[in-house]
C-alpha cells in the first residue's frame, strides 16, 4: 500500500515534486539570512551550573572589566629610554581607541620604594617609572622584585611586560525583561560585530608598531572572535573541501556526469534547507555543531551512493523495465534499510541531548533534523531527477565487483579462525586503552601552534603566571563581639565612625589563614601567579624596612592608603563587608602531563586535610571549574547514553530483522569499531574533550548503516539461494561495493577536518573516519564471519 502511494505520489508526478522542492529550497534559502554562529564562552557551559552563579557573583563582589592583554618584548631593554618612549606611544596610542576604557602597563605601576620619604608621603605622592625625576632602574628593580607584579605584569627574566587593555562596557539592553528573542539576538549579534571591529582595529595598532619588538595579543575577547573566524572558515573549508572530494568519489565510482549532478543537488537541496531552518529557528552554530555541514553533506551521499548503486544494479538485472518501473523496484528496496540507518544515526546523535550543555544538545538536534530532511530530500529529489533523464543517458558500466570487497569476501570464508582472534585480541587492547581514558580542558592545545592565540598564551603562559584563572575564596567564621575590642594606642587616628572601624578587622587568624593557603598555592608546580592579600603584606613589610607590619598597623594603613591604591592592589583580594579573602591564581595550561580535575582534587583534599581548613570554610571557583566541571559532565553522561544508544540500536535491528541471533550479530562489529577508537586514543594517552567524547556515540550511530544495508540485502540474496557462502559471495560484489564506496567517502569527508584550526575538530575528523574506517572492515569481515558460524537464517 505505502509502495503504490509512493509511486502515484512522488514517481509519476516529477515535475510538481520538483517544483514544491524548489519553492521549499526557496523559501528555507531565504530563512538562510537569519542562520548565526557564536563561539562565545557561554556556549560552552553546563545550564544552571552552581559554579556558574558563584564565579559571576564573585566577579560582580570583587570588580571585573573584560580586558586584552598585550605581550610586549622590546628589541632593547626595558628601561631603556626608547623602549620607555615607544611603550608610552603605543599606550597613547591604544587608548585613544573609542572602546578603550584605561590602559595600565610597567610604567603605570606605583613605585613606593622610590624615595626615602616617610611610607605615608609615598602612598599619597607615588612615583611612576614615566615620571622625569624617578631612577629609572631602581624603579624598575622594584617592580621585578614585587611580589605583586613579578610574573604579572613583568617576567621574571625583565624582558617582557604585560600590556592590559580594559574595554569600556557595552551600552546596555535597555529593559531587558520586554524584549523578544529576535531583539536580544540581535543585540548580541552588534556586541559580537563591535567586538570583531575593536579586535580589528587594535591589531591594525599593533602591526604599526612591529618594529619595536615582539607584541602579541591576547584576552577572551580575542579567542572569541578569533573562534568565530575558524568557525566561519570551518565551515567554508569543510563544506568546499567535502564537495569537492565527493564530486571525485562520485566521478570515480560512476565515470557519468548524471551520476554527479543527482546525488550533488540532494545534497545542496538539503543543506540549504536546513541552514534556513536554523534560521527560522534561532539555532546558532557554535564550535561544536560547525562541522555540521560536512557531516550532512557525508551522510546525504551516503543514503545517494547507496539509492544510485542499487538503482544501477537493478538497471542492469531488468534492461527491458522501464525508468520509472526501476525507480519504484529501487525505491521499495532501499526505503526501509535507509529508514533504519537513518533511525539509528538518529538515535546516536539524540545521545548528545543528555549532556546538559547547550550547545552540544543543539548538535544532537541539529543532526536528527538533518538527516530527516537528508532523506526526504534523497526519496523525493533524487528519483524525481532520474525521471527527467533519457533511458539511452544512464549507461550501465560492466561491474564484477570491486577487488577489495572480493578480497574482504575470501577472508570472512576461509578464514574465520584468524578474524575472530584478531577481534578478541582487538577487543582486548580497546578495553585496556578505555581504562586508561581521561578527559582534559587544555585550552591552549585546542590551538595550532602557529596561530596568534596560541603563541600569545603560550608566552603568557611562561613568562606572565600562567593563562587558565581559579579563584579561592576563604570565608571567614563571624568574630564575638567581645574580641572586637578598640586599642587605646589607636583612638588619635579618630576614626570611630563604621569607615575606621574596618581596621579591626584585620586579626592574626585571618592574615595567617591567607598567609597559609597562599604559599601552600604557591608551592604547587601547575600554578603560576598567585595574588592575595598576602601578596600587599609582602609589599608593605619590604617597604617597612622587612619589619612585619602588626594587625592592626595593617587595619590603620589600610584606612589610610589612598582610595586609588586601594581600588587597585587591595579590594580586588578582601572584602570586609563578606568577611572573606580573595586568592587570585593562574594555571600554567601548557605545562606538560597538567591533569585540572587531579589538581582541583588535590587542592580540596589539601585544603581539608593538611591546611585544617572547614569545608563550608573555603570555596574554588573560575574558568578552570566552570570547563572541568563542563568536561566531568560530558564524560559520565555520554558513557552512560553510550548503553542506551546500543539498546536504543539493538531494539532496532529487532523490529527491522525480528531475529535475536541476527540483531546481536549485527550490533558487534560496530560497537568494536566504537571501543577501539575509544581504546586507540587512551592508548595514544590523548586527552577526551568536548569534540572527541562524542565520537563513539556518532561512531556507532554512523557505521551501523553497513551493517543494516548488508543485512538487509543479505536476507533478501539468502531468500533465493538458502546458501550462506554464495549468499555473501553475492552481497560482496553488490551491497558490499556499496558500502566500500560510502565508507571511503565518509572516511575522505572526515579527513577534509584536518584542515581545521581548531585541534578537537582535527581529531575528531582523523578519528572518527579511522572509526568508519575500521567499522567498514569489520562489516565486511567479521559480520559474514559470524553469520556463517551462527547460521541465523537456519541451515
Amino acid at each position: 500500500m505505502f509502495d503504490d502511494l509512493y509511486e502515484s505520489t512522488i514517481l509519476k508526478n516529477p515535475k510538481s515534486v520538483f517544483a514544491i522542492l524548489l519553492i521549499a529550497l526557496l523559501s528555507f534559502g531565504y530563512f538562510s539570512k537569519d542562520f548565526r554562529l557564536d563561539a562565545s564562552s557561554e556556549t560552552l557551559l553546563i545550564e544552571g551550573d552552581p559554579d556558574l552563579e558563584y564565579l559571576r557573583e564573585i566577579t560582580d563582589r570583587y570588580g571585573s572589566k573584560e580586558f586584552l592583554v598585550l605581550t610586549y618584548s622590546p628589541n632593547e631593554g626595558m628601561v631603556t629610554d626608547s623602549s620607555i618612549n615607544n611603550l608610552l606611544s603605543l599606550k597613547y596610542k591604544i587608548q585613544s581607541l573609542n572602546w578603550v576604557h584605561s590602559v595600565i602597563t610597567l610604567l603605570d605601576i606605583p613605585l613606593l620604594n622610590n624615595s626615602d620619604a616617610p611610607l605615608q608621603e609615598r602612598l599619597e605622592n607615588f612615583k611612576t617609572l614615566k615620571d622625569q625625576d624617578v631612577n629609572k632602574e631602581r624603579g624598575f628593580n622594584e617592580i621585578l622584585d614585587s611580589p605583586v607584579f613579578r610574573n604579572f605584569v613583568i617576567s621574571e627574566d625583565g624582558k617582557t611586560s604585560g600590556i592590559i587593555v580594559n574595554i569600556k562596557p557595552n551600552p546596555p539592553l535597555e529593559d531587558i525583561t520586554n524584549k523578544s528573542k529576535k531583539e536580544i539576538d540581535e543585540y548580541r549579534d552588534q556586541v559580537k560585530k563591535r567586538n570583531h571591529k575593536n579586535i580589528l582595529e587594535i591589531r591594525d595598532v599593533i602591526k604599526s608598531y612591529e618594529d619595536i619588538g615582539k607584541i602579541y595579543l591576547g584576552g577572551i575577547p580575542m579567542i572569541a572572535d578569533d573562534m568565530m573566524t575558524f568557525i566561519k572558515s570551518d565551515i567554508v573549508v569543510f563544506g568546499l573541501g567535502v564537495l569537492l572530494f565527493i564530486v571525485t568519489t562520485l566521478w570515480y565510482i560512476f565515470r557519468k556526469i548524471i551520476w554527479i549532478i543527482v546525488p550533488i543537488s540532494s545534497c545542496f537541496f538539503s543543506v540549504i534547507i536546513m541552514v534556513g531552518l536554523l534560521g527560522l529557528l534561532g539555532w546558532k552554530v557554535t564550535v561544536i555543531s560547525s562541522n555540521f555541514i560536512a557531516l550532512m553533506l557525508i551522510l546525504t551521499m551516503a543514503m545517494n551512493i547507496h539509492m544510485s548503486t542499487r538503482f544501477l544494479q537493478l538497471r542492469k538485472a531488468y534492461p527491458f523495465k522501464t525508468i520509472l518501473e526501476i525507480l519504484s523496484l529501487t525505491t521499495s528496496k532501499m526505503f526501509w534499510p535507509i529508514l533504519y540507518t537513518v533511525l539509528t544515526t538518529v538515535i546516536a546523535f539524540l545521545s548528545l541531548i543528555f549532556s546538559e550543555i547547550k550547545p552540544i544538545i543543539d548538535f544532537g538536534w541539529m543532526m536528527t533534523l538533518g538527516l530527516i530532511t537528508s532523506f526526504i530530500i534523497t526519496f523525493t529529489l533524487l528519483p524525481t531527477l532520474l525521471n527527467f533523464v533519457s533511458t539511452k543517458n544512464i549507461i550501465v558500466k560492466e561491474d564484477d565487483g570491486s577487488t577489495i570487497t572480493k578480497f574482504l569476501g575470501n577472508l570472512s570464508l576461509n578464514y574465520q579462525m584468524p578474524i575472530f582472534i584478531v577481534t578478541v585480541v582487538v577487543i582486548g587492547l580497546s578495553i585496556f586503552g578505555i581504562s586508561k581514558l581521561e578527559v582534559e580542558n587544555s585550552f591552549i592545545n585546542y590551538f595550532s601552534k602557529k596561530t596568534e592565540i596560541y603563541k600569545g598564551m603560550k608566552l603568557i603562559d611562561e613568562q606572565l603566571g600562567g593563562t587558565t584563572p581559579l579563584e579561592v575564596i576563604l570565608k571567614f567564621p563571624e568574630a564575638q563581639k567581645e574580641d572586637v575590642g578598640k586599642d587605646d594606642d589607636f583612638d588619635d587616628w579618630g576614626d570611630e565612625d563604621e569607615q575606621g572601624n574596618e581596621k579591626y578587622w584585620f586579626t592574626k587568624d585571618k592574615i595567617d589563614t591567607i598567609a597559609k593557603v597562599h604559599n601552600y598555592l604557591d608551592s604547587l608546580p601547575q600554578i603560576g601567579k598567585v595574588l592575595s592579600f598576602s601578596s600587599i603584606i609582602d609589599v608593605a613589610t619590604l617597604l617597612n624596612n622587612n619589619k612585619p607590619l602588626g594587625t592592626l598597623e595593617m587595619g590603620v594603613l589600610y584606612t589610610k592608603i589612598p582610595e586609588a591604591i586601594k581600588t587597585e592592589i587591595i579590594d580586588p583580594y578582601i572584602s570586609i563587608k563578606d568577611n572573606e579573602a580573595r586568592i587570585s591564581l593562574r594555571i600554567i595550561d601548557s605545562k606538560e602531563n597538567l591533569r585540572r580535575n587531579d589538581l582541583i582534587n588535590k587542592i580540596n583534599f589539601d585544603l581539608q586535610n593538611n591546611l585544617g581548613l572547614e569545608k563550608d570554610r573555603y570555596k574554588l571557583a573560575g574558568v578552570l571549574i566552570l570547563f572541568n566541571n563542563l568536561l566531568q559532565s560530558l564524560f559520565k553522561s555520554q558513557i552512560l547514553t553510550l548503553g542506551l544508544v546500543m539498546i536504543g540500536i539493538f531494539i532496532m535491528f529487532m523490529i527491522l530483522f525480528r531475529n535475536i541471533k541476527l540483531s546481536l550479530i549485527g550490533v558487534v562489529p560496530n560497537f568494536i569499531a566504537a571501543f577501539f577508537i575509544l581504546g586507540f586514543i587512551g592508548l595514544l594517552n590523548i586527552p577526551l574533550d568536548m569534540m572527541t567524547i562524542t565520537i563513539a556515540a556518532i561512531t556507532i550511530g554512523i557505521a551501523v548503516d553497513n551493517s543494516i544495508h548488508y543485512i538487509y540485502r543479505f536476507k533478501e540474496e539468502f531468500d533465493k539461494t538458502k546458501e550462506y557462502k554464495k549468499t555473501i559471495k553475492t552481497c560482496h560484489s553488490t551491497v558490499g561495493v556499496a558500502i566500500l564506496n560510502t565508507s571511503i567517502t565518509i572516511v575522505f569527508g572526515f579527513s577534509i577536518l584536518v584542515l581545521s584550526k581548531f585541534i578537537p575538530t582535527i581529531y575528531f575528523g582523523i578519528f572518527t573516519g579511522l572509526a568508519m574506517l575500521i567499522a567498514m572492515v569489520s562489516v565486511l569481515t567479521l559480520l559474514p564471519s559470524l553469520i556463517l558460524v551462527t547460521k541465523p537464517f537456519g541451515k
